[in-house]
């Protein structure tokens, strides 16, 4: 890929990213992860990853506006659209649409090609370790969702099993099980690194909770009669 077209893919992605947690350096993260991986893994069409990578998030202003929307199926549609219009083979168009189709964790398109399983594996491990603790905090916070929730007992939920958003819920839904679901030997190698820190955070901050809710409850019913 030549100078030009990278720009001319970067500049069209840049239109499209507004949002904190899916921002223009979310996609430069995935767009590095990916790199080292394919390095690895070789036998990968880097224009192709390159270019998938750089839109496979271009999906999510449509997402936002309609939440029924798949923001990899709204943005695979966009990436061909915006690569057959401005000179690139359609063969090329296709397969870059193919590979952002794939790339979404909750998603039940799962990616074939060499490149659509780097790019779906770096996109998720941009959501592991504490880089992917902190995104999860500011998605919560754009949507005005807690931290923790409280289970039928009253007592601070761990996040397991819980149907109400919050900071704990999506952790044990998704963030803990993102190792898992890695396609690449380098892409899992990469994640095992970075879990630790995500598993100590999620640990710290849940007893930090408990501890200092339960203590507060024993105090008060001693004075609340």
């Amino acid at each position: 890929m030549n100078r030009a077209d990278y720009i001319k893919i970067e500049k069209y992605m840049l239109s499209c990213m507004k949002d904190s947690a899916h921002d223009k350096e979310h996609v430069y993260r995935v767009l590095n992860v990916a790199l080292q991986i394919a390095e690895a893994e070789g036998d990968i069409d880097m224009d192709v990853l390159i270019a998938a990578c750089l839109l496979h998030d271009i999906g999510r202003p449509e997402q936002y506006a309609n939440p029924a929307l798949c923001h990899a199926k709204v943005g695979a549609e966009k990436s061909y659209r915006f690569l057959t219009d401005n000179g690139f083979s359609v063969r090329f168009s296709k397969q870059v649409s193919e590979c952002i189709n794939s790339h979404r964790f909750r998603g039940d398109n799962e990616p074939q090609s060499n490149e659509a399983k780097i790019l779906f594996d770096a996109d998720k491990i941009d959501a592991t370790g504490t880089l992917g603790i902190a995104r999860t905090l500011f998605w919560n916070g754009m949507f005005g969702e807690p931290l923790y929730s409280f289970d039928e007992t009253g007592a601070v939920s761990d996040g397991t099993g819980d149907d109400k958003a919050s900071f704990f819920q999506e952790y044990k839904y998704k963030l803990e099980n993102i190792y898992d679901k890695l396609y690449t030997n380098s892409g899992k190698r990469i994640g095992e690194e970075r879990r630790q820190s995500a598993v100590s955070f999620y640990e710290s901050m849940l007893s930090e909770v408990k501890d200092s809710y339960c203590e507060g409850e024993r105090i008060l019913k001693k004075w609340i009669k």
